[in-house]
């Protein structure tokens, strides 16, 4: 049996309870009616910090949220006016800029041009004998439109073997291709002849520089030749010169010692040296050719069919 009567204890139990909880009800009364600090107290405040004495190479970018930084307020606003002023722009500076131009004194090209070029005046030495041969063209007119004037001919023994001369009428069809048009005559010792002469010439794809014509003459007889020539630069001034020109005719002309087909070719080499662009000498070798009934009517001639001569000549240009 408990020493204390029933009324006791319920007694004791209630006192021992408001005894627990009242130290916690007191703890939060107090914070809630906690006074705030007097307002004459002073907050501490935090030195200034010097950024020209900080280490920033000793500083952990990483941890730093640059997202909530404020850049804005350390750009440095640009002066909206310059610092000196700029002159305004007066008449003599504009005179000095753009000076007035006199039309009448001011020199154009002019719009007739003309050039001679004497591509081969050589002596030559073959298997059969000696002489001298040649080649010029020149025109004179604009860009589009020229006068076209070609010779070429062979001297041996003193008297001339082979010659002619062309003049032509040259329209220009595209930037390196010209269409001719016009007469060529013979200066040969035999007969001459008068030919009609139609062709082109130009520059053709890897600088090759081709010329080809066919000529209607008396008689009905047609002729054609056709010249491919290249210029390899082994240096500046020093230039090796192949070519390759072929002779074709449509009907056999005895008298003049010409067969139909392919009746002659030549192949040569030259190496030339320009002193200047306008002068150049030049040495080489050249090889001729005659075929079928051409041949044939040479060799009756006392003629040999074929020849391999030593050239040496000059180059020249105006």
């Amino acid at each position: 049996m408990s020493r204390f009567p029933t009324p006791t204890r319920r007694l004791l139990t209630a006192a021992l309870l408001i005894a627990l909880t009242t130290p916690a009800w007191a703890q939060s009364h107090a914070h809630g009616t906690a006074a705030a600090p007097p307002a004459t107290k002073e907050m501490p405040v935090d030195p200034p910090v010097d950024h020209g004495s900080m280490d920033h190479s000793q500083m952990d970018h990483s941890t730093m949220d640059h997202g909530s930084m404020d850049h804005a307020a350390h750009k440095t606003t640009a002066p909206s006016e310059p610092r000196e002023p700029i002159p305004a722009v007066t008449a003599a500076d504009r005179l000095a800029a753009f000076p007035p131009i006199e039309h009448g004194a001011m020199e154009h090209a002019p719009e007739i041009h003309s050039m001679l070029l004497v591509n081969r005046l050589e002596q030559w030495d073959g298997q059969h004998g000696n002489g001298q041969a040649w080649e010029a063209s020149g025109w004179v007119g604009g860009n589009i439109h020229r006068l076209w004037v070609r010779s070429e001919g062979e001297r041996s023994g003193g008297r001339t073997e082979a010659a002619d001369v062309e003049v032509l009428y040259g329209r220009s069809v595209s930037p390196w291709w010209d269409v001719l048009v016009g007469v060529k005559q013979d200066l040969g010792p035999g007969d001459s002849r008068t030919w009609a002469a139609l062709g082109i010439q130009g520059l053709a794809p890897y600088k090759f520089e081709t010329s080809a014509t066919a000529y209607v003459g008396e008689g009905g007889q047609m002729m054609a030749t056709a010249e491919i020539e290249y210029e390899l630069l082994l240096t500046n001034r020093l230039i090796l010169q192949p070519l390759l020109e072929a002779t074709l005719a449509a009907k056999d002309d005895p008298r003049h010692g010409t067969g139909s087909g392919l009746n002659k070719v030549e192949a040569g080499l030259r190496l030339r040296y320009e002193f200047n662009r306008r002068f150049a000498p030049y040495i080489g070798l050249s090889h001729e050719r005659l075929f079928g009934d051409t041949a044939d009517y040479h060799q009756a001639a006392g003629e040999r069919a074929r020849d391999t001569r030593w050239v040496a000549g000059v180059r020249v240009w105006f």
